[in-house]
């Protein structure tokens, strides 16, 4: 497996050292949100590194989550564009497959794994703040349709997507509010969606608010089971919370700063690959555990509260080390890495659960045991 893990991560530098003497793209940071490249989500298809655990009959790698971590780690590393696939691909696929009938498999699947079909993941809402389980967005059943209404927010790469997941409340919640709540594959041209978005400080369109208006879709379009919902946006978060991009999103910056004269001489330089270097075993342990179909449990929570907690720490790092060092032909890469990082920073320790809260879900965890 080791032999076959080294292969395999010597072959993506290969496509990547390619992809970039040819200019194919631009090194970014945060390149999982803020890197929109259909052709090169496509690309990537083409090499068997979409829906790499996804099985060989559904159009997959049929390969392991460790094997995905490795393709995951170089395509960060280098600040890859795989923000269009990324939802897909992470959290999605893995859901169809484990929740979803053998139509949806057979129509949705293959399509993600060759980078043609894109989705966006519609949870949060106004004024719900970290609260997931307040959600308004309604569903109700007529005849053999749904209707749903309401509006989502922070819905990555609505704009450019085909489809969104979308967690509405199909009964009333009474006394337990986890409980009537249900998943629905919705089409972004269906009648009725809205999509408005929501613009960075940098300017930069990642974000978006989507409502829904009477939106009609037919009963195939829910999503595992009717009011179990929440039990299924949970095995998600696993998927979202515990992956690479939680602690790699600066690591272009890092390798930037690097090559600057100077840096690599400082030690608070060494001290951010020390802690580099322990995260990325923490979340192989998570992959290992996903790879024996095991849920992730509270390594994949620490993961990402630590690995968000690293990512300010890489631009705070960089920015001391690059005012104590002088001029140097590759300082305006660092500096141009280090302005967009920081206009993404204050997102980091907020998007897939902030970190207050899952300190909290963290601590009792641990107290109950």
């Amino acid at each position: 497996m080791a032999d076959g893990l080294r292969a395999l991560r010597c072959d993506v530098r290969g496509f990547l050292a390619a992809a970039l003497a040819n200019g194919e793209f631009e090194p970014q940071c945060d390149s999982w949100l803020s890197g929109w490249d259909p052709s090169f989500s496509r690309r990537l298809a083409e090499q068997g590194w979409v829906g790499m655990t996804i099985p060989v009959q559904y159009g997959g790698r049929g390969g392991s989550f460790l094997e995905r971590q490795v393709v995951i780690e170089e395509l960060l590393a280098v600040g890859a564009p795989v923000a269009a696939h990324w939802m897909a691909d992470r959290q999605i696929g893995p859901s169809i497959l484990r929740h979803g009938t053998e139509e949806q498999r057979r129509r949705y699947l293959p399509e993600i794994c060759a980078g043609r079909l894109f989705f966006a993941i519609g949870l949060s809402e106004p004024d719900s703040g970290s609260d997931l389980a307040s959600v308004r967005t309604r569903a109700v059943e007529a005849g053999t349709e749904w209707v749903l209404n309401g509006t989502k927010v922070w819905t990555s790469g609505a704009h450019g997507s085909h489809a969104v997941l979308v967690l509405a409340r199909t009964e009333s919640s009474g006394r337990d509010r986890h409980a009537g709540l249900t998943q629905f594959i919705v089409p972004i041209d269906a009648p009725g969606v809205t999509v408005r978005p929501i613009r960075l400080l940098t300017g930069e369109h990642h974000f978006n608010e989507v409502h829904f208006a009477d939106v009609h879709v037919p009963a195939d379009a829910v999503l595992g089971t009717v009011g179990a919902g929440w039990a299924q946006v949970m095995a998600e978060l696993g998927f979202e919370r515990s992956g690479p991009e939680r602690f790699l999103s600066t690591v272009p910056l890092l390798e930037a700063a690097g090559r600057v004269a100077g840096v690599r001489d400082h030690p608070p330089l060494g001290m951010a690959l020390g802690r580099l270097w322990a995260l990325r075993h923490a979340c192989s342990d998570v992959a290992a555990a996903l790879s024996a179909d095991r849920e992730p449990g509270l390594g994949g929570l620490i993961v990402k509260d630590l690995g968000t907690v690293f990512e300010s720490t890489v631009i705070e790092t960089v920015r001391e080390l690059l005012a104590a060092v002088g001029e140097d032909p590759n300082r305006a890469e660092a500096e141009r890495l280090l302005a967009a990082s920081t206009l993404h920073s204050p997102g980091f320790t907020l998007r897939g659960g902030t970190s207050e809260v899952l300190r909290t879900i963290i601590a009792k965890a641990l107290v109950a045991k």
